[in-house]
């Protein structure tokens, strides 16, 4: 063991957030020089770690799962930045262990992007993983569609206790038929329901396109019944439940059903019975992750950021924050950590957008979404690629009004950091 490493890397790790260095360098630099870290330090963990992963959702799923485990008395390690590359989960580690490398915590619930997943299962086998829907995203990273849910079965395999899948999603749902070995629960949607949340096909078939013959649905431990303004139902036990909702966007309804299934397989491991009345309480009290329908206080109203990043993400980003009484900004980047091919932008519809339109454009590939904009008939106020300044003008110009930024990763880090100098802006570390 390198003892070393742990207090260079504490050492690194200060001096990167001190100079604004990016979350997952420390976890670099560690990986470096002492290659069995992670695997050491998550080997002691007495329930062991659970994995989520998947296209849409990652973020706050495990936000979620994390907050309903602590309600049931747990002491969770997680990488709350979102920082989802094995040397993310590094870097978080840094922050939680002591100096000589000991983490105190009962589990480990990690997001983790779908590739660098397969490499962190490979080193640190999951007791339990959760796999959330496979949509197109960054092919320039990731390849098809099918070569996604590989990544996904791979993590599956790999996972020594219990794997919970997306009934709904076809190409999630098969996993199943290929593992031997790990227990396999679902989470699953009301019939009702089905339209509002689209698998990948569902998306791209046209109208009055032949409705495939779909074998029988496999019985889901939560099911989730009804979406309401504030509130929702959930199915399970042969009951159904309603709860209280903080949490923003349809989307992140359907993957508190997913939250719920892994919480309840976790928490029944334990020596102290479950407190269902305990997880709901908790479920109810969740707010967004950082940018996922994050709202934040600016000249005393509110701004909403709305991360979006393949075209499900931003079908479902403007169905849920409708635009009426909103001033309007698209923040569009193409950085490594958004995608570089963002063709996928002709894949979303704009009509919402065309009542109200939108005040300011920014990113990188500012230009590529006014272009997107005009076939749709969407009115634009104005285009500046450079985030700050158009971020102040958007401010400036749309005083007296709630504000809305859908943005793209790197764009919501470069917005948060802004707001930060005017707000009082959440520090996630």
């Amino acid at each position: 063991m390198l003892y070393f490493s742990v207090p260079l890397g504490k050492l690194v790790r200060r001096v990167s957030r001190l100079r604004g260095g990016g979350s997952a360098f420390p976890g670099l630099v560690v990986e470096k020089i002492d290659p069995g870290f992670m695997q050491r330090t998550l080997s002691t963990l007495p329930l062991g770690v659970a994995v989520v992963s998947g296209t849409n959702g990652k973020t706050t799923t495990t936000k979620m799962v994390v907050e309903l485990l602590e309600s049931q008395g747990l002491k969770v390690f997680t990488n709350r930045t979102g920082s989802n590359f094995t040397r993310g989960v590094a870097a978080a580690l840094l922050g939680d262990v002591d100096w000589r490398g000991r983490l105190d915590a009962d589990i480990a619930v990690l997001e983790l992007d779908e590739a660098h997943a397969v490499h962190f299962v490979n080193r640190v086998p999951p007791r339990y993983s959760l796999l959330l829907n496979v949509l197109r995203d960054q092919l320039d990273r990731f390849g098809e569609i099918d070569k996604t849910a590989q990544l996904l079965q791979h993590i599956a395999s790999k996972t020594t206790g219990t794997v919970v899948l997306n009934r709904e999603d076809p190409r999630v749902a098969r996993i199943a038929d290929t593992l031997d070995g790990p227990e396999v629960r679902y989470f699953g949607l009301d019939d009702s329901l089905l339209s509002t949340f689209p698998n990948d096909d569902d998306l791209r078939a046209g109208p009055g396109s032949p409705v495939p013959a779909l074998p029988e649905k496999p019985h889901a431990d939560v099911v989730l019944r009804r979406v309401g303004t504030d509130d929702a139902d959930f199915e399970y036990d042969g009951a159904t439940v309603t709860t209280g909702m903080k949490l923003r966007g349809v989307y992140n309804i359907f993957n508190a059903a997913a939250a719920l299934v892994l919480a309840r397989c976790i928490a029944g491991t334990g020596t102290a019975p479950t407190d269902h009345d305990g997880l709901l309480k908790a479920l109810s009290e969740v707010a967004p992750a950082f940018g996922r329908g994050e709202s934040l206080v600016v000249d005393g109203l509110p701004l909403d950021l709305v991360l979006v990043k393949n075209p499900s993400g931003f079908r479902l980003g403007l169905k849920s924050f409708s635009a009426g009484g909103y001033a309007t900004m698209v923040a569009i980047n193409d950085n490594y950590a958004d995608g570089r091919d963002m063709s996928w932008l002709w894949d979303v519809e704009f009509d919402s957008l065309r009542e109200g339109g939108v005040d300011q454009l920014t990113g990188s590939r500012a230009y590529d979404m006014a272009l997107r904009l005009q076939y749709d008939d969407v009115a634009i106020g104005a285009v500046n690629p450079d985030i700050t300044p158009a971020l102040a003008a958007f401010i400036q110009g749309a005083k007296g009004k709630p504000k809305r930024v859908f943005c793209t990763y790197t764009a919501m880090l470069a917005i948060r950091r802004e707001l930060s100098k005017i707000t009082t802006v959440e520090v996630v570390s």
